[in-house]
């Protein structure tokens, strides 16, 4: 982040307004909106916000699929102090109680439903709908649950609020709370990650660079906003590149290449898989996507665009820095020793890898657990202490496994409770994942362990080829046999259909379960 960088959401909308007024800020299918525009919508819903008690610290709520009222009503929400907890259009009563009780959430905005889901009726015993103080003893700091369509047709409130939110605004500082994140892994119960104002916009502005958005850019993210890819990689990402986001809330090939020609993508940052379908739809053919830039992923760009199998940066970051920490500019091929790396931590941000078992500073090269600090890090999670969260000297034990390489370059090699022992040999899966990437015709890989007939630990595996590739399990090991030592040659492998994914969680991070039970199948 540069010096003249604004550090509070209120003045970076502020001035993004004043100096492109004219630019789209976010596109979906059907709607649009300049950051001129989003900047006085939020500003006159804000004024609504606090004439219904909405203030600084407030924690409010927001239930709501991607679109313009989403970036409106979070903007109104961040631009007065108040402190925006996404929630997630996936979650059943049950995780949306334990979401709101963990975060303290005081005021709830929602939509009626989504994806023929009612929220309205299946949370109707949880949520105090249409109370403007219905504390219940399920969820004591819960004052009241707005229907969006209600809150945005309340009438513009009298002058006093108008000042009272224009007075809010102007207190905003870089170390006030923006906003509390829900993050989990494949296994465990969510963690609310918050982050305040000035660390979020400095983890996104440092990540700039290496993530190829540029100012104008008009860069396509699907990811839902209460996910850290949907709403600081998406929308948060567009503020302070100065750029335009493209988003849908269902994403269908059909309509997500219409959506790409008619606005003249940049930028494609959906999923792999996703750009494997428009790659394969009937559409594909006559969509113009020559908008499209290096950067994108592989499978919608022609292939003189593409990078070389494993030679681009594999950004890496978490919830807890505010997305990606570690990378190289995306739109370039690193060296070709750094091939499978992610790339070189982000000015600013420090990494140790340490020893998992005592803490102490690995030798360099040696494979250990990731630790990072720096000014991109969240201030602390819900209900846990600084000391449970951070060493005594500030850094944050990410439980991730890696190395740095002699160039700094960092190496990722799976999740600390991933790490597997297979005959009494320790095996990464990232390790083996490599492997089988580098194997032609496979697109993606997912290993992990099963326990065998004898109870011991047996290396299984999953691959995707590519479409139409002639892959088979003998072929797929004997190619594995050339690149890896025997240990680490999977017992158990499947070759799934081409398109096919494997089972995840609602943060869209493998479900370790379910892809063990697959396996074991």
């Amino acid at each position: 982040m540069t010096a003249d960088t604004p550090q509070t959401m209120p003045a970076a909308l502020a001035r993004l307004a004043a100096d492109a007024p004219g630019l789209d800020a976010l596109v979906t299918v059907t709607d649009r909106i300049t950051w001129a525009g989003l900047d006085r919508a939020s500003r006159d819903l804000a004024a609504v916000l606090a004439a219904h008690g909405v203030g600084r610290r407030t924690r409010v709520g927001l239930l709501m699929e991607n679109g313009i009222d989403w970036a409106v009503c979070a903007f109104a929400a961040m631009r007065i102090g108040a402190v925006l907890v996404p929630l997630s259009t996936l979650s059943r009563p049950p995780e949306l109680e334990q979401q709101l009780r963990v975060a303290a959430v005081e005021r709830l905005v929602l939509v009626d439903g989504f994806r023929g889901r009612d929220y309205l009726e299946e949370f109707a015993e949880l949520l105090p709908l249409g109370a403007e103080d219905g504390r219940t003893p399920r969820l004591p700091a819960l004052r009241s649950a707005w229907r969006w369509d209600e809150l945005r047709a309340r009438p513009a409130p009298a002058a006093p609020y108008r000042d009272l939110a224009a007075a809010l605004e102007s207190r905003a500082r870089p170390a006030d709370d923006l906003a509390i994140m829900f993050t989990s892994g494949s296994r465990g119960l969510p963690k609310g990650v918050i982050h305040t104002h000035g660390n979020a916009l400095r983890a996104v502005a440092s990540g700039l660079a290496a993530r190829s958005v540029r100012p104008e850019e008009r860069l396509y993210i699907p990811m839902p906003f209460f996910w850290m890819g949907g709403f600081g990689g998406g929308l948060l990402t567009a503020l302070v590149a100065g750029a335009t986001l493209l988003t849908e809330a269902v994403p269908e090939p059909e309509q997500t290449l219409e959506l790409l020609t008619r606005e003249r993508a940049t930028l494609f940052r959906g999923w792999p898989d996703q750009a494997a379908r428009l790659a394969a739809h009937p559409r594909a053919a006559e969509a113009d996507l020559s908008s499209l830039r290096p950067g994108s992923l592989a499978g919608v760009l022609p292939p003189e665009l593409r990078g070389r199998p494993g030679s681009r940066a594999n950004l890496f970051g978490m919830t807890e820095t505010f997305g990606p920490y570690c990378g190289d500019p995306v739109d370039r091929d690193m060296p070709p020793d750094a091939w499978g790396s992610c790339g070189t931590p982000f000015e600013g941000v420090r990494v140790r890898i340490a020893d998992p078992g005592t803490g102490e500073p690995a030798k360099p090269g040696d494979h250990g657990e990731i630790w990072v600090r720096g000014p991109n890090l969240m201030r602390g999670m819900c209900g846990r202490s600084r000391e449970e969260v951070f060493t005594r000297d500030g850094w944050y034990r990410t439980g991730d496994l890696g190395h740095l390489g002699d160039d700094g370059r960092l190496w990722y090699h799976g999740r600390l409770d991933d790490m597997l022992k297979i005959r009494g040999v320790t095996v990464y899966p990232s390790e083996v994942e490599a492997a089988l990437l580098g194997v032609p015709g496979v697109r993606h890989a997912f290993v992990t362990d099963l326990a065998g007939p004898d109870g011991a630990a047996l290396l299984a595996a999953a691959v995707v080829p590519d479409r139409d590739a002639p892959l088979d399990e003998a072929g797929v090991r004997a190619a594995l046999r050339e690149r890896l030592s025997a240990v680490k040659v999977p017992g158990v492998l499947r070759v799934l259909a081409a398109g096919a994914d494997v089972p995840r969680v609602a943060s869209g991070k493998v479900d370790k379960a379910a892809l063990q039970r697959l396996l074991a199948r």
